[in-house]
Parts: C-alpha cells; sequence; structure tokens
C-alpha cells in the first residue's frame, strides 16, 4: 500500500522552477484594478438604463388606478342618483349611504381629496338640490400622454 505524495508547488523540488509556478498561480488569482473597474462601469450604465423604465411603470401603474378609482367613483354618483332620484350633496353620502366602504384614494396625490364637479341646478335630477355631477384628480402633474391628471 505505498502512497505517493506529489508536490504542491508543481516543480519536482526546490529549484528556482518552483518558485517561478507558484508566483503565476498567485498572479492569476485575483482581478485586476482595471478589470473591476470595467465591470462596475458597466453596472453602473445598465443601472442608469434601468431606473428610468423602473419610474414609467410605477408611474403607468398609479395611473391605472387612478383610472379604475375615477370609473368607480362615476358609476356610483350614476347608481346613487338612479336610486335616490338626486345626485349626491357630497362624496361622504356615498359612503354613509352604503353605496362605497370608504372614498378611494387618489394615488397621484396619496389623499381621498377629490375635485368634485356640481351639476347645474337647471339640468340635475332634483333642480332643488343640485349634486356631484363628476369628481376629477387633485393633481397638478401631467400624464404618460401629456394630458393633466386634473382633467381626466
Amino acid at each position: 500500500m505505498g502512497h505517493r505524495m506529489r508536490s504542491i508547488s508543481g516543480g519536482g523540488g526546490s529549484g528556482a522552477g518552483g518558485r517561478d509556478g507558484l508566483r503565476r498561480r498567485r498572479a492569476t488569482l485575483g482581478f485586476t484594478l482595471v478589470e473591476l473597474m470595467v465591470v462596475i462601469s458597466i453596472i453602473v450604465i445598465l443601472i442608469t438604463m434601468a431606473i428610468p423604465i423602473y419610474n414609467n411603470t410605477i408611474r403607468r401603474s398609479k395611473e391605472t388606478v387612478l383610472k379604475q378609482n375615477l370609473f368607480t367613483l362615476r358609476t356610483v354618483i350614476d347608481n346613487y342618483t338612479y336610486d335616490k332620484q338626486k345626485a349626491p350633496a357630497t362624496l361622504q353620502d356615498l359612503v354613509s349611504d352604503g353605496y362605497l366602504r370608504a372614498l378611494p384614494t387618489d394615488p397621484m396625490t396619496n389623499s381621498t381629496n377629490w375635485k368634485v364637479i356640481m351639476e347645474d341646478a337647471s339640468q340635475s335630477v332634483n333642480q332643488s338640490e343640485p349634486g356631484i355631477f363628476d369628481v376629477r384628480s387633485t393633481s397638478d402633474k401631467m400624464g404618460l400622454d401629456g394630458t393633466p391628471y386634473s382633467d381626466w
């Protein structure tokens, strides 16, 4: 059962050839500063390209939520007006009469404050008590399509 042992240095002895092999192996173990800087530069370029795309994705999702909340509010206002034969005087009437659990949040302003548009008294269902005809966002920002959120 004889075992042979191999030299770790790769050379056969303790001569100059063994030391050169060890030095070469040490030099190839790490990365140079230039290689690290190139990799870091590429990562930074990729991140700077990804951030605007990420921000637009977040903004687009907020716009989708805003559209859905406006659609819900407008539908509930129509249902309230049809059922009660008068438009709601405030948005809180929709909650207190059970049409909504809570007022939806405007994702652009992160508040439940909405710009209400009152109906014209001469065109309202109940001319003695005109109520809310429409709702809009109170945000002063522009949408991705170029129209202000307050015009949606």
